[in-house]
């Protein structure tokens, strides 16, 4: 006889707890358990409070749902929930991320007072003139030459890059980090990067062969949903 998989299994760490939830269980057997499970293992009163990590595996719940799992856990128990972590997400999101994270191709050149802007990754073929801008959620590619404003990772992703055939810029902005035109070779330099380097805390330009290195995943959509 096949022994039947529990349907909430409690794992101890240094850091706390993790339930691990059965993916294949309806949510009514899953409340039940999960009740009777936390009394079983309910913390005293003078203890510590304890740190949850809740792994839905392949479940969606609704956030309705979430809430209700959330007070069961921490409402009678000196539990507090720290993530809730599922390998699903709603269709809806999920095109949202990859309308956020496409390649954009342009062919053009973005003159003075012009701005390029997308949603995701930008390839642009031409050149950044100055008094021209171009943003990206994602990262910048330009096989041009960029003398004017680049501004990569405009939502925060410190993770995002700019990298041009011939780079000048008045300015890189890469998430909240901003660097002025650079002061070392007037003439530009060519097929050259701009990342952030967390050691140094700022915008670094170097050649476009440490992204191999530094960048192991180039792609922002890749980069979504690795992060979350």
């Amino acid at each position: 006889m096949q022994e039947t998989k529990p349907t909430i299994t409690i794992k101890g760490t240094r850091d706390g707890l993790i339930l691990f939830i059965d993916e294949n269980s309806s949510f009514e057997e899953i409340v039940q358990d999960l009740i009777k499970k936390l009394d079983e293992s309910s913390p005293k009163k003078e203890e510590p409070v304890v740190s949850v990590k809740v792994k839905l595996g392949h479940r969606y719940l609704t956030e309705e749902q979430r809430n209700q799992l959330k007070k069961i856990i921490e409402e009678k128990n000196r539990f507090q929930i720290e993530a809730m972590e599922s390998e699903v997400i709603p269709i809806k999101d999920a095109k949202t991320w990859l309308d956020q994270s496409k390649l954009k191709v342009v062919n053009q050149i973005v003159r003075s007072g012009q701005v390029l802007e997308t949603e995701g990754d930008l390839l642009l073929i031409g050149d950044v003139n100055p008094g021209g801008r171009v943003r990206a959620r994602g990262n910048i590619y330009i096989m041009g030459n960029l003398l004017g404003i680049a501004h990569a990772g405009t939502e925060g992703d410190q993770e995002a890059f700019i990298a041009a055939s011939y780079m000048k810029p008045a300015q890189l902005r890469i998430a909240e980090y901003i660097s002025r035109a650079p002061d070392y070779e007037a003439d530009g330099v060519y097929m050259e990067c701009g990342i952030i380097d967390p050691d140094q805390n700022k915008i670094v330009i170097d050649s476009i062969k440490i992204l191999s290195k530094q960048r192991k995943v180039i792609s922002a959509f890749e980069r979504r949903m690795n992060n979350g």
